[in-house]
């Protein structure tokens, strides 16, 4: 993949903030990029990704399934997960998780460029990477459940003691319980 999206969703205007957005995987995203927006037919965009046509039918129609409902219900959609391969410089921001390239190879990357954050990480090696989990953790009981991309942990409720949820391995959570929420 060499077109990861350079933002980290969308979200509809003028409706509450949703706690459940459409989760689009980085190969629903390419799919809908090459036959979209680049035009290419469906078995043109399969070779480019190194599937099969019907692995590819299917990749594509889950990710038009999904931006249908978003569109539909007024739900955020989040790029995330799935089998994603880079075949370009990118980096990682630990502190809001955007992935992002530098196409200027000659400057140095110092900040990432939607939060500012110092924490960045940059891929090297083969291009093949593996996207890390981050965790939810209640403060009260300590329940962990897979952080949703876009999603403030804090905006998540335990459904065991009503607290609210922390990102595992901040400040808020790393070496104490709160005894009330």
């Amino acid at each position: 993949m060499t077109n990861p999206p350079h933002f980290k969703g969308f979200t509809p205007i003028g409706l509450p903030e949703e706690k459940n957005p459409v989760v689009l995987h980085y190969e629903e995203y390419e799919a809908v990029r090459l036959s979209d927006f680049e035009l290419y037919t469906q078995l043109e965009a399969a070779k480019e990704m190194g599937i099969s046509r019907p692995t590819y039918t299917r990749i594509y129609e889950s990710a038009r399934r999904k931006i249908a409902m978003a569109f539909v219900k007024g739900r955020a959609i989040v790029f995330e997960g799935g089998k994603v391969y880079f075949d370009s410089e990118w980096y990682s921001c630990k502190a809001c998780g955007c992935w992002f390239n530098h196409p200027a190879k000659e400057d140095e990357v110092k900040n990432c460029g939607l939060c500012n954050s110092t924490e960045i990480q940059q891929f090297h090696g083969n291009g093949k990477h593996t996207i890390t989990v981050d965790y939810c953790v209640c403060p009260q009981c300590g329940l962990e459940k897979v952080h949703t991309h876009g999603v403030p942990c804090n905006k998540d409720i335990c459904p065991h003691c009503n607290c609210a949820m922390h990102r595992k391995g901040t400040p808020h959570h790393n070496g104490f319980r709160i005894n009330k929420c």
